[in-house]
């Protein structure tokens, strides 16, 4: 239930996270064994060994054309991968669409432009909302909602709060036809209701 309700909160970064981390243990790891072998706790022999084994430079010197396709093959894979990556990174979050009946012929999908807009206007009609902004965020099978609402000034908070909670998300659970909706609300005063001193 944890990792679902942080959706609500923020993007989910866990892949890029997990690279990071895997990248960084492997340069740790290399960076130890370095260091034992510089310092000769396996043997003098091998701390005394360049650090290219003379075994793999003969060999390489002796079929440079299967070594520069290798390290062309490795440098387009590592090269398409990292665009991969890059481009994985900057996708836009994901907005499910969810599936009320997968019957054939009486399939039913609210989008989440739908989802978004109807939470939207329940929200605008509670008094003492000026305005608010939805996103339906997640995946079909575990959405959930970022809500930011405007209070008009003199607006009583914890009422609000209180109708945001009984009523719009509870009737957004209800025609969803989920048990839990994980939402993420910032609320804030709205700033077009101040005026300038003269």
């Amino acid at each position: 239930m944890k990792s679902v309700a942080s959706k609500a909160l923020a993007r989910s970064y866990r892949a890029e996270r997990t690279l990071t981390s895997l990248v960084g243990l492997l340069a740790l790891a290399a960076g130890v064994l370095a260091l034992v072998v510089g310092q000769g706790w396996l043997g003098t022999f091998r701390a005394q060994r360049a650090v290219l084994d003379p075994i793999a430079v003969d060999w390489l010197g002796r079929e440079p054309v299967l070594a520069k396709i290798a390290a062309i093959v490795l440098g387009v894979v590592l090269f398409v991968f990292g665009l991969w990556w890059f481009f994985r990174s900057l996708r836009p979050e994901g907005r499910p669409d969810l599936i009320l009946d997968r019957t054939p012929g009486e399939e039913l999908t609210v989008t989440a432009a739908a989802i978004s807009g109807a939470v939207r206007a329940d929200a605008e009609s509670v008094e003492g909302v000026s305005r608010a902004r939805v996103r339906a965020v997640g995946d079909p099978a575990s959405p959930a909602l970022r809500m930011e609402i405007s209070l008009r000034e003199g607006a009583d908070l914890k009422t609000v709060w209180q109708e945001l909670d009984s009523r719009v998300l509870t009737r957004a659970r209800e025609s969803l036809g989920v048990d839990t909706l994980p939402t993420a609300v910032r609320i804030d005063l709205d700033a077009g209701g101040k005026q300038r001193v003269k």
